[in-house]
């Protein structure tokens, strides 16, 4: 069955248009808690809730706890934390699903509802389609009597900031690093800060006092420039950029280089497999640069592409019984340490690597040789409709043809924002640009 509601990563859109409204989320808090209700009805059932910082938080976050509270679910609400937190801590608390208030590195006025199962990965297809379902159904709130009852957990931070450190070996320490940390104005503000500064890293933090509205702008995993210029400028060893729900890494050379997920990929698996810690291989995505397929290779490391989006990797490494799986965005899974993507413990599974070699992070990546990128965004209001115009998909084909054996074109509508992505990758830097910006104009 299609779903309705749900894409690649949980629900999402413009606040106050479309779905993102609060009666809506108020009713697909009913039908969670109805859903959970009937799949077991003489239980009692616990929902935890976080969100990021985005202004809309406040709102959604009380019609989420009215919908669940009417269908006699209890709430457990956990303030701003990052998402990977939220997974976590439906495990440590052993609540029956974790609720995140979050568009992850969209704009303010972006939001959207992310899930976890008790076992701290995101929810099934079956149990979308069961969510869905439900809300087609009309609201019928359980007796007074058995409504369900909030409350607030405050040390949800100081859990996840000790949960975060215990991945870190040991044996190692970061106190002769200098980092430049940005935040993104997101749910990491108050946590990313103590991780690295308690494992004794000297650390200068950017774009961590969140106003509702600065998450994301300008900065994060998806605006690095200006980390960039500040390694440089400080003379800091590295940089780490999250995005504003913490699930993303960017990072930083100390020549103010971007690092991205690709490459961050690589050295967290090459470092598995110099231990002995790799199990099978490695997954990315279409999107994954072709070095990086064939450095694993020479490498004698496994690899496979799934389709974008985590959600994607995460079932493909489920499948194989794999560990190591991301995406150039720098949505990296571990599942050595956790169980879904986390920016902040990526970052500390790069610098354990740091530490242990004692090489710089410019240095890590020296024997990976990528093939150059054009990535574009269109903006339009159908993305879907864009993939079937019949002039588009001429287009297509005739870049197909152009690129031959020696590139590669992938074209997709976004699975979180109305963006139609283009990605050309060939060794000709200029063609892939020209080429893209061909099939740009054509969209425009």
């Amino acid at each position: 069955m299609s779903k309705r509601y749900f894409g690649t990563d949980g629900i999402r859109g413009k606040v106050g248009s479309g779905i993102i409204t609060p009666d809506f989320i108020l009713k697909l808090g009913w039908s969670v808690g109805t859903v959970l209700k009937r799949q077991d009805p003489d239980a009692e059932q616990t929902v935890l809730i976080g969100k990021d910082t985005r202004i809309s938080g406040y709102l959604f976050e009380s019609a989420l706890e009215a919908g669940l509270s009417s269908a006699g679910v209890h709430v457990r609400l956990l303030g701003p934390m990052p998402t990977p937190a939220i997974a976590y801590l439906t495990r440590a608390f052993r609540t029956d699903i974790g609720i995140v208030i979050s568009a992850s590195h969209n704009p303010y006025y972006d939001n959207g509802i992310k899930f976890f199962s008790r076992a701290g990965l995101k929810i099934d297809d079956a149990m979308e389609l069961a969510i869905e379902a439900m809300m087609a159904e009309p609201l019928i709130m359980v007796d007074s009597a058995y409504l369900g009852k909030a409350a607030r957990i405050d040390d949800a931070p100081g859990r996840y900031i000790e949960f975060c450190k215990s991945t870190f070996p040991n044996h190692l320490t970061l106190t002769k690093l200098k980092i430049v940390l940005d935040c993104a104005n997101g749910a990491t503000y108050h946590v990313a800060p103590h991780v690295f500064e308690e494992l004794g890293a000297e650390l200068n933090v950017i774009n961590n006092y969140p106003d509702g509205f600065n998450i994301n702008d300008d900065c994060g995993s998806t605006r690095p420039e200006r980390l960039c210029k500040l390694v440089v400028a400080e003379e800091a060893d590295l940089g780490i950029a999250l995005d504003g729900d913490g699930d993303r890494l960017i990072m930083v050379d100390h020549l103010g280089k971007i690092v991205d997920g690709d490459s961050l990929l690589y050295i967290i698996a090459k470092h598995a497999q110099e231990h002995g810690q790799l199990k099978g291989g490695v997954v990315g995505t279409e999107m994954t640069n072709l070095g990086v397929e064939q450095a694993l290779q020479q490498a004698s490391i496994p690899f496979m592409r799934a389709k974008v989006g985590d959600r994607h990797v995460m079932n493909t490494l489920k499948a194989k019984g794999w560990l190591i799986g991301g995406e150039a965005s720098g949505h990296l899974i571990c599942l050595d340490a956790t169980t879904t993507g986390d920016g902040i413990i990526a970052a500390l599974k790069i610098l354990s690597v740091i530490c242990e070699k004692k090489q710089s992070l410019a240095e890590l990546q020296q024997t990976l040789l990528k093939l150059p990128q054009t990535l574009l965004n269109i903006k339009v209001t159908e993305p879907k409709e864009v993939l079937k115009n019949l002039p588009f998909q001429q287009a297509i084909k005739q870049t197909e043809q152009r690129l031959g054996a020696n590139g590669r074109l992938l074209v997709r509508a976004s699975g979180t924002e109305a963006l139609i992505r283009i990605m050309i990758e060939g060794h000709d830097a200029l063609l892939n640009q020209r080429l893209a910006e061909a099939l740009a104009a054509v969209i425009k």
